[in-house]
């Protein structure tokens, strides 16, 4: 759910609510994984009651949770916090810019916004063409681009993650292979 609420958040600098939606998401995934090392250590011990820490279900299991959790730490994680700086330095920037009135004063002050750029889902032919290179010259125009690829990867990744967690839960409801009829 965060790809989505961050680009929202980057389309919209300054807007807090949406900004607030980024934030929050953030936090859950950030207690999520804490909370996953717990569901790592609670499984250990009850294979470890049930007898079957050598059972080969279990181990494909325990590789395919390590391997998520190396997605999680050093590709998610780390995308969300560089997301999140952007859209605070985004907010930031926007409010900075709202008091330079001058009509040379940058994509703001000439009624220029992320949502005025062209993208995958808005192509360039549908937009007047004064707004299109005004944006291109603000350099706003290649910072969204960025953005919009940025949380796409981010989506493909955090998908990637959700398949290794299915697979181990299906492996632990499905246990091929156990012998303890548990």
């Amino acid at each position: 759910m965060f790809p989505p609420a961050a680009r929202a958040a980057l389309a919209r600098p300054g807007d807090e609510h949406s900004a607030g939606i980024a934030r929050v998401l953030y936090r859950i995934c950030g207690i999520y994984s804490a909370l996953g090392l717990l569901v790592v250590v609670f499984g250990f011990f009850t294979a470890q009651s049930l007898d079957v820490l050598g059972q080969t279900w279990l181990m494909v299991a325990i590789a395919l949770t390590g391997l998520a959790a190396l997605v999680l730490a050093f590709a998610i994680l780390p995308a969300q916090r560089n997301l999140m700086d952007e859209i605070t330095a985004a907010g930031a920037a926007r409010d900075a810019g709202a008091g330079d009135a001058s009509p040379e004063g940058g994509s703001a002050a000439r009624g220029l916004s992320v949502m005025d750029l062209p993208t995958a889902d808005m192509p360039t032919h549908s937009l007047p063409p004064s707004r299109v290179a005004a944006a291109l010259d603000s350099g706003a125009a290649t910072s969204n681009g960025i953005a919009l690829a940025r949380t796409k990867r981010l989506a493909m990744t955090a998908g990637i993650f959700n398949l290794l967690w299915a697979t181990v839960t299906v492996l632990m409801i499905l246990r091929p292979g156990s012998t303890t009829g548990v």
